[in-house]
């Protein structure tokens, strides 16, 4: 071949052989329909990379759920499983096995007998005295609230009958430390003590720091009383005491106008003065009571002269070294020299003192602050202010 047909050119492209200003035109074109093409793939690529992570993250909550809820399918179906199992399962007899009714009659006998050996041991124990207490006023309890205790006359003549019941009391203490009290609660207990001894009890009536007045009353039932040298006794007499408030209601412009059947009926209000025929009224009443009180001083101290007797009951208070002088107690001393008594009344070396009910004491406590938290209320207040009554009382 020759050389002339070896340097013979190539056919020129036609693209480049364009004019310059034509082709790098079309270049330009090219590159930018190459890049639309890019960007409109990537998006397609990425949407379904996207729609598979929201799927994930839709199915990942929703497996949870599903999880929690088998277990709990589960559980439950076990449980009714062993419910069942254990209701129908047949229970294997026991040949030592007894009987509901017999298993009941044996635990009746055995109480039955534990009953019976306390009641046993309580016989076969050895006797003594009861130690009663009187404290304060002696008045009814009218307290009724949850958290209050009977602690009025009623219940100090319970505790007496309880003694006079009780065959290993051989004697009662009574512990007195009262100014008195209304006339039908003092009376009350002066009863029960006459009571008690009918039923074979020696009874010895210890004065504290006062006894006077109901407080005096209700020892003279006792066979023998113990005081100390300063106590403060006697008081022997009764007293009523009504209030006059009508100066003060008109001053706060109030008047009460009682609407009555007879005109005695509001006889000793405390909205307006007593008429004298009143006076008259509530003086026999008084004197009437007294006669009452004297007759059981003249019984229980027989050994007071007449002369005593009559100068010495007048209301007046007087020591227990003075009673003792007189005749109106029988030994001074205090709650082991009425312990001694009470023996040797009872035909007891060394009497031990039985309580009729063991203190409980934060039990105590609650009741007796309820008592008194009751006692103190305006209600209780106003009603011992409007109503009069008759007294075995040592006020000052």
């Amino acid at each position: 071949m020759s050389e002339n047909e070896n340097n013979t050119p190539l056919p020129a492209d036609t693209d480049t052989s364009l004019p310059r200003e034509n082709w790098e035109k079309k270049l330009m074109e090219q590159e930018h329909t190459a890049l639309f093409s890019d960007a409109q793939e990537k998006p397609a690529e990425a949407a379904p990379d996207k729609a598979e992570a929201e799927t994930a993250d839709a199915k990942k909550p929703h497996s949870g759920r599903g999880l929690w809820a088998f277990l709990l399918l589960l559980t439950f179906t076990v449980s009714a499983c062993c419910g069942l199992y254990l209701t129908v399962k047949p229970v294997p007899a026991c040949e030592n096995e007894k009987p509901a009714v017999q298993e009941t009659e044996e635990q009746e006998e055995s109480a039955s007998a534990k009953l019976a050996g306390a009641l046993a041991k309580s016989k076969s124990s050895k006797p003594g005295i009861a130690w009663i207490k009187v404290r304060g006023i002696i008045a009814q309890d009218n307290s009724s609230g949850p958290f209050s205790r009977p602690t009025g006359a009623g219940a100090i003549a319970k505790k007496i009958r309880d003694a006079a019941d009780d065959k290993n009391v051989k004697a009662i203490v009574l512990d007195i430390n009262s100014p008195g009290g209304t006339v039908a609660s003092v009376q009350n207990i002066y009863g029960e003590l006459l009571k008690a001894k009918e039923n074979g009890k020696k009874i010895v009536a210890l004065f504290r720091d006062v006894a006077a007045s109901g407080g005096f009353y209700i020892a003279m039932a006792a066979d023998k009383i113990v005081a100390e040298p300063g106590t403060i006794t006697g008081s022997v007499g009764v007293i009523m005491q009504t209030s006059n408030v009508e100066g003060l209601f008109d001053k706060i412009g109030v008047k009460v106008m009682p609407i009555t059947s007879g005109k005695y009926k509001d006889m000793g209000s405390a909205y307006r003065p007593m008429t004298d025929a009143e006076k008259a009224i509530l003086q026999d009443m008084v004197n009437d009571t007294y006669t009452q009180f004297f007759a059981a001083v003249k019984a229980g101290r027989p050994d007071v002269t007449p002369e005593n007797l009559t100068e010495y009951t007048d209301g007046r208070v007087f020591t227990g070294q003075r009673a003792f002088n007189l005749g109106f107690i029988d030994k001074l001393g205090g709650e082991e020299e009425a312990r001694l008594l009470a023996g040797e009344l009872a035909g007891l070396k060394d009497p031990k003192i039985i309580n009729q009910r063991p203190s409980d004491g934060l039990r105590e406590l609650i009741f007796s602050f309820g008592s008194s938290m009751e006692n103190q209320s305006l209600a209780k207040q106003l009603q011992s202010l409007a109503t009069p009554s008759v007294s075995y009382l040592w006020v000052n």
